[in-house]
């Protein structure tokens, strides 16, 4: 096998217009296809950074919440790089998002912290200047 890379992350979401909210208003993705399957009543929507697709958004009538806390197996949290942590935790907090402390990486000395999407979906940022 010879894999390429990540081709995309798939989050399914309870209440659409706020998580698509979210992703695209807070976080700064862009919607580069939004299609609605109405014999499945969701919506499959893909969203890009820097013009580079990563999340596939889909809503369902009435998916089962996710277990975080405590963690479950499998998918533990989205990770994503910004160069001024102090700048992301101000953003956050204009948008009343609240986050962890901040804490250093033991291994490499990076900064990082953690703070939820609008369904409990544990979220990173990791401070690389």
């Amino acid at each position: 096998m010879d894999l390429k890379g990540l081709h995309h992350i798939a989050i399914i979401c309870s209440d659409y217009a706020k998580s698509l909210d979210f992703y695209t208003r807070i976080l700064g993705f862009n919607v580069i296809g939004e299609h609605y399957r109405a014999d499945r009543q969701s919506y499959k929507t893909d969203l890009a950074m820097h013009g580079e697709y990563l999340i596939e958004l889909f809503s369902f009538p009435t998916p089962p919440p996710r277990l975080s806390y405590p963690e479950a197996c499998g998918l533990r949290h989205l990770a994503f790089c910004v160069s001024d942590l102090e700048q992301a935790i101000a953003h956050l907090s204009a948008h009343g998002i609240a986050h962890q402390p901040v804490r250093t990486d033991e291994y490499t000395g990076r900064r990082f912290l953690f703070f939820a999407d609008p369904d409990g979906l544990p979220i990173e940022l990791y401070e690389i200047p």
